[in-house]
């Protein structure tokens, strides 16, 4: 683990992290070592931006915005959040722990950060992919803490609600994934293949090598992939999921690796991919190599879980009331994933909604595809704030 850390964050290993931005761990008062990137710490009394990443990804995936936000004035924080990276002390078995990776813990965690920062609260907490409910989270359950937020790529439906009709919602979704497996051929929604015993190994394991693997990924919920022209679903049927390319809905019996091999891009494609050229995804390649994924993965486990969701029935009703914006890829599949999640979160989930932006250009990984744009939308947004 030093190893990885160093190569990371020190000027003696070669290492795409830009100067500026420095690497050092803190106990987070929650169990946990972190692991962080800042940038802007020079100056004290600077506000505080907190940058929350999703998955597969790292603190390392903020780099290319940390920089400029930093110089706007912001004292810029981005964690390996709890199972990723070089953050140690999470349970990182299959068959562990499961409740440290409920939502509320989450919040705790980036809670506990700020406090070990020595920062009361912060100007805005971002989150990216499933980095983003933990981000509105944060702002639903300590508004006094998280004073705005900015939600990427997953759009915030808001919190369970109470069920009066005997219906359950593992029963509901059990019924999606039987209807998903009597299509034909039969399909396998990707947060029901993340939370097999085997997702981790199919991935660290497979076939092409955990590189290709990585670069095929990304590459596939990039603006770069042409089969990316998202629409909002008619509904959340298992016909109108399947509509969706096979690395949300997948084909039954293959793995993520096998279901994005397919589309590895060229040579040529991957010498000209600017916004993740191959020196960085190394870096992605080199510490997931290391910890492997099932950290992340019982992100999606313990979400789905019913002691998560009765947890977050304590907030039933209650909707997001800091000022908060949405910023997405145009290309991006993750807007209508979930069906109705982006109408709901812009008519009730988030009840001073300054903007939404869908950026031409970018696909799922928009801070990494436009972090120049994204850059410009959070200033402006944080800006609004005063």
């Amino acid at each position: 683990m030093s190893q990885i850390s160093t190569a990371i964050g020190t000027p003696s290993f070669h290492s795409p992290l830009p100067p500026g931005i420095r690497s050092r761990r803190l106990n987070n008062g929650n169990g946990l070592d972190m692991h962080i990137l800042e940038a802007g710490f020079e100056q004290p009394g600077r506000e505080c931006v907190l940058l929350l990443h999703g998955f597969p990804e790292l603190a390392f995936t903020w780099r290319k915005v940390m920089l400029p936000l930093a110089a706007a004035g912001y004292h810029v924080v981005a964690p390996d959040q709890r199972g990723y990276g070089l953050t140690d002390g999470a349970d990182l078995r299959f068959d562990g722990e499961l409740s440290q990776y409920h939502l509320l813990n989450l919040v705790r965690d980036a809670l506990g950060l700020v406090f070990a920062l020595g920062h009361s609260s912060v100007a805005a907490v971002v989150g990216h992919d499933i980095g983003s409910p933990v981000a509105a989270t944060c702002a639903l359950t300590r508004p006094d803490v998280f004073r705005s937020v900015a939600l990427m790529s997953a759009p915030y439906p808001g919190v369970p609600t109470f069920r009066f009709d005997g219906r359950k919602g593992a029963e509901q979704a059990a019924r999606l994934h039987q209807d998903l497996a009597a299509l034909t051929p039969s399909r396998l929604h990707y947060q029901r293949y993340f939370c097999t015993p085997q997702a981790n190994g199919d991935m660290l394991d497979c076939t092409q090598g955990l590189h290709d693997f990585l670069r095929a990924y990304f590459h596939m919920k990039s603006a770069d992939w042409p089969g990316n022209t998202p629409a909002p679903l008619a509904s959340a049927s298992a016909a109108d999921l399947a509509s969706m390319p096979e690395y949300y809905v997948m084909q039954a019996g293959k793995s993520m690796p096998e279901t994005v091999a397919s589309e590895m891009p060229t040579a040529e494609q991957v010498s000209n991919c600017s916004w993740l050229p191959d020196d960085e995804l190394a870096t992605y390649t080199r510490v997931f190599a290391s910890t492997g994924f099932q950290g992340g993965l019982q992100w999606y486990r313990a979400f789905a879980s019913a002691a998560s969701q009765a947890e977050l029935l304590l907030f039933a009703g209650k909707t997001i009331s800091v000022p908060s914006c949405f910023i997405a890829g145009e290309k991006d599949w993750g807007i209508y994933q979930s069906p109705g999640a982006f109408k709901a979160m812009q008519s009730r989930a988030c009840t001073d909604l300054r903007s939404c932006d869908l950026l031409p250009g970018a696909g799922h990984w928009v801070q990494q595809e436009q972090p120049e744009v994204v850059v410009n939308k959070l200033l402006g947004f944080l800006a609004g704030l005063h």
